[in-house]
């Protein structure tokens, strides 16, 4: 299954619009359309699935795509509802000027949830897109499910070794730049050539203040483990070789999440999604069974 290309981008793009199929109850074959917040932003989803399950909003990392997911929804069930949004100033979603603190991004989550009449739903965040949910766990807990963080960072204030290069980058951003980008986070299995290019095109299409403010508005916002508590079950997936988040930041993240479950792919890095689709497809389905409601017994 791949959503890849320009036939899968929205070609509705009147401000009201609820795009070629109506979003709730969703369909077996994945939809791509196009939704007006009430935060100012129009932003692109892919939805597939039925309305008879607990639905998934798959949020992406940080100059990614809904794109990204390509290769784990083919893998998940068809009866798991999802729904992977593409984030303002990223994909095909609107790019205002301003506008990219973790606070906005969560905004648009829950505004989301609101056009689309979910009163709750898992939430599965990629590396920053794992924070985005945090926050929304922590603003919205009866609206959360179920959390699962993937490469997900406890905190990311501080200074990484390639802010420097971020905040020097300017328009037109060179498919080379996100090429070399991505060698900040190694990988350790073999990724699809083709699946790595999707990737630098998403991030070539982003403008150099969208990657900047973006990567600003994270980092300076406070975590949200911090100031608020997040109730909701929660599986969090690490890669035992990740250059980024540590062992022991990834442990204090777990206790902060009372009842959390860390899992370790210890031959992966930063990129678990990347390098182990079928593996973390199968620990996705399982911990969403577990969610599922059971029935009642017969009286």
């Amino acid at each position: 299954m791949s959503f890849r290309g320009d036939e899968d981008r929205p070609t509705d793009t009147s401000r009201n619009s609820l795009v070629a199929a109506s979003v709730w109850p969703m369909k077996p074959k994945a939809v791509v359309g196009r939704l007006q917040l009430p935060t100012g932003i129009q932003l692109a989803y892919l939805a597939r699935g039925s309305d008879q399950a607990m639905p998934v909003l798959l949020l992406h990392a940080w100059g990614e795509s809904r794109r990204a997911f390509d290769r784990l929804v083919a893998l998940l069930p068809g009866t798991v509802p999802l729904m992977a949004l593409d984030q303002r100033g990223h994909g095909d979603a609107d790019v205002p000027d301003t506008g990219y603190s973790l606070a906005h991004f969560a905004g648009d989550v829950e505004a989301f949830m609101d056009v689309t009449g979910l009163s709750s739903a898992i939430l599965v965040g990629v590396s920053s897109g794992g924070y985005v949910a945090q926050q929304v766990a922590v603003n919205s807990p009866h609206r959360v499910a179920g959390l699962v963080l993937i490469g997900s960072p406890r905190t990311l204030q501080g200074r990484p070794p390639f802010a420097d290069e971020v905040e020097t980058l300017l328009d037109p951003v060179p498919e080379s730049w996100v090429r070399e980008a991505l060698t900040w986070f190694p990988t350790f299995h073999d990724v699809p050539q083709a699946y790595i290019e999707d990737r630098v095109r998403d991030g070539a299409r982003i403008p150099a203040h969208v990657w900047r403010e973006t990567f600003a508005g994270l980092c300076a916002a406070a975590p949200p483990t911090d100031i608020g508590t997040i109730t909701a079950p929660t599986l969090i997936i690490w890669g035992g070789r990740d250059e980024l988040l540590s062992r022991e930041h990834q442990e204090a993240l777990a206790s902060a999440i009372t009842g959390s479950k860390l899992v370790t792919y210890q031959d992966a890095g930063h990129l678990v999604m990347w390098e182990q689709p079928e593996r973390l497809a199968r620990d996705l389905t399982t911990f969403f069974q577990a969610l599922a409601p059971r029935p009642k017994p017969a009286s």
